[in-house]
C-alpha cells in the first residue's frame, strides 16, 4: 500500500476483492480483447477476408497483456484505445492488420462498461439473496416475542421482533425484483460506429445490410448477451447507467433504514450489532459499545444515494450523438456506487448474522409503556359492567399524567386496582396485560410471509450459498 498516494477507501477498507476486480485495468482491457476476438470472429464468419489462423493467434495472446508497450504507445499517442490496439498488434503481428476492424473506441469502451456493470449486479444479486437469507431466520425465530412498537418513535400498539424483521425483508425483496429486471434487460451497445449508423460496416459488407444486422446479433451471442440495443449513437443511452446506478441507490435506502432502526434499537438496549471480543467502543467511555458497523452502512448508504445524481445529469446532457462529458464523471460515479453497495451489503451480512437480541430489556421496556395501551380494554370491561365511560376516561387520563409528572415506575395497573369503579383486582389486570394478547397477528403474518413471498422470491437460488462477511476494520 502506497503511504504518499490517495486511495479510494472504498478499495482499500471496505469492497470485496471480487467486486474491486470487475473494475480493475485488468479486467477492463482483457474485455477489450475479448471483444475485439468477437467482432473477428463474426467478421470471419459473415464473409470478410480475415483468416481462422488471425484468429486463433488473437485468442492466443487474450490473457497475456503485454502493458508497458500499451503505457509507452499512449504516452505518445494519448489514447488508450489505440495504444492497445497497437500493443495487441505486437502480441498478434498477423491479425494486427484487423484488430477493431470498422469499429470505434465505444466498441471496446461501451460494451465492457455493460459488460462489467452486469457482473457487477450479479455479485449484488447474489449478497442481497444472503442478507434476505439471514434477516428471514432471525424472523422465525423471534416471531413470537413482543416487543414494543413505535410510530414517530413514540410508544404504540406491540409488535414482535420477528414482524420487524420483515419489514427489513420486505424493502429487500424490492431490491432483489429490481436487480432481477435489470440484469434481463441488460443489452450490449454491439457495432454500431461513429455515429450509430453502422457506416463503416455498411462499407465493409459492400452495402449488404442483413449482414450489419447479422454482426450486433453474432457479438451479443458471442460474450453471452441476448442482443444489442436495435438505436444508438456512437454510446449506448446513458440512461442505462442511471438506471443501473438508481437500483443501487434503492439498496442504499433499504440498508440505510436497516442500520438507523438498529442504532435506535441499540440505544434502547434490546438489540445489537455484533461486537467482537477485543473491540473498542470508545477511546475514552472503556464501557461504551457503538454501532460503529450500523453507522458505517448508514454513511456509506449516504453516499450512493446522493452519487445517483451523477448518471441522472449525465445523462441528461448528452448532446445528440455522443459527447465525452460523460467519461470522466462514469469512471468516478460507477465502480464508486458499485464497490460502496458491495461494502454496504458485507455489513449488512455481518451484522445480520450476528444480532444480540436483550429479551429482558425488551419485557421491561414493554412492560413500562403496556398498562397504557390496555386502558381501552380495561375501560370497555368496566363499562359492561355498568361504569360511566367519560367517567372512566377522565380517572384513567388524570392517573397517567400522575405517573408521568413523578417519572417513577409505571404503577398504573395498582392505581386502578385499587379504584371500585374499574371492578378488577391487580391480579385480575396483570392477566389482562400479557404482552402476547397485544400483538395482534404479527407471528402469524411474520410465518405467513416468510413460507410464501420470501420462499417464491428465494426459490431461484437454492443453489446459491450464503456468503459470511468479516469485517476487518
Amino acid at each position: 500500500m502506497a503511504r504518499d498516494t490517495y486511495e479510494s477507501p472504498l478499495s482499500s477498507r471496505y469492497a470485496d476483492k471480487e467486486m474491486k476486480y470487475l473494475f480493475s485495468p485488468d479486467k477492463k482491457f482483457k474485455t477489450w480483447r475479448r471483444l475485439w476476438i468477437a467482432l473477428a470472429e463474426a467478421e470471419h464468419e459473415l464473409g470478410l477476408n480475415i483468416s481462422q489462423e488471425q484468429i486463433d493467434e488473437l485468442k492466443a495472446h487474450a490473457e497475456d497483456i503485454n502493458y508497458e508497450d500499451a503505457e509507452a504507445r499512449e504516452r505518445i499517442v494519448r489514447h488508450d484505445v489505440m495504444s492497445h490496439v497497437y500493443a495487441y498488434g505486437l502480441q498478434c503481428p498477423k491479425a494486427a492488420g484487423i484488430i477493431h476492424l470498422g469499429a470505434t473506441s465505444c466498441y471496446v469502451g461501451d460494451n465492457t462498461d455493460v459488460i462489467i456493470m452486469t457482473e457487477a449486479l450479479r455479485i449484488v444479486e447474489k449478497k442481497l439473496v444472503g442478507v434476505i437469507r439471514q434477516l428471514s431466520e432471525f424472523a422465525e425465530k423471534y416471531k413470537s416475542l413482543p416487543t414494543l412498537a413505535f410510530t414517530h418513535f413514540q410508544p404504540a400498539q406491540p409488535t414482535t421482533v420477528g414482524k420487524r424483521a420483515t419489514l427489513w425483508i420486505q424493502d429487500l425483496l424490492l431490491d432483489l425484483e429490481d436487480v432481477r429486471y435489470v440484469i434481463s434487460t441488460m443489452k450490449l451497445l454491439g457495432c454500431k460506429g461513429t455515429t450509430g449508423t453502422q457506416a463503416s460496416f455498411l462499407k465493409l459488407f459492400d452495402g449488404d445490410h442483413e449482414k450489419c444486422k447479422r454482426i450486433d446479433k453474432l457479438i451479443a451471442e458471442k460474450m453471452g448477451f441476448p442482443d444489442c440495443f436495435a438505436v444508438s449513437g456512437q454510446t449506448y443511452s446513458r440512461k442505462l447507467d442511471s438506471r443501473v446506478v438508481n437500483v443501487l441507490a434503492g439498496i442504499a435506502q433499504s440498508a440505510s433504514k436497516f442500520s438507523n432502526d438498529i442504532r435506535l434499537l441499540q440505544h434502547l438496549k434490546e438489540i445489537e450489532e455484533p461486537f467482537e471480543a477485543n473491540q473498542i467502543g470508545s477511546s475514552a467511555m472503556a464501557y461504551k459499545r457503538n454501532p460503529m458497523r450500523s453507522e458505517r452502512m448508514t454513511s456509506l448508504s449516504r453516499y450512493v444515494m446522493t452519487d445517483v445524481l451523477n448518471p441522472y445529469i449525465t445523462a441528461a446532457t448528452q448532446w445528440f450523438e455522443r459527447t465525452l462529458d460523460d467519461s470522466a464523471n462514469k469512471r468516478l460515479s460507477i465502480p464508486e456506487a458499485f464497490l460502496a453497495v458491495d461494502a454496504i451489503l458485507n455489513l449488512y451480512l455481518n451484522v445480520s448474522d450476528g444480532l444480540v437480541v436483550y429479551k429482558n430489556a425488551i419485557a421491561t421496556h414493554l412492560a413500562e409503556e403496556l398498562p397504557f395501551m390496555m386502558t381501552e380494554d380495561i375501560m370497555m370491561d368496566a363499562v359492561k359492567a355498568g361504569g360511566n365511560r367519560q367517567e372512566l376516561h377522565e380517572k384513567i387520563r388524570k392517573q397517567s399524567q400522575i405517573i408521568k409528572s413523578s417519572g417513577g415506575r409505571n404503577d398504573l395497573l395498582e392505581r386502578l386496582a385499587q379504584d371500585p369503579a374499574f371492578g378488577k383486582s391487580l391480579e385480575e389486570l396483570k392477566e389482562l396485560c400479557r404482552p402476547e394478547k397485544y400483538v395482534g397477528r404479527a407471528p402469524e403474518q411474520t410465518t405467513d410471509f416468510l413460507n410464501e413471498t420470501v420462499a417464491q422470491a428465494l426459490a431461484p437460488y437454492e443453489a446459491f450459498e450464503t456468503e459470511k462477511a468479516e469485517i476487518n476494520v
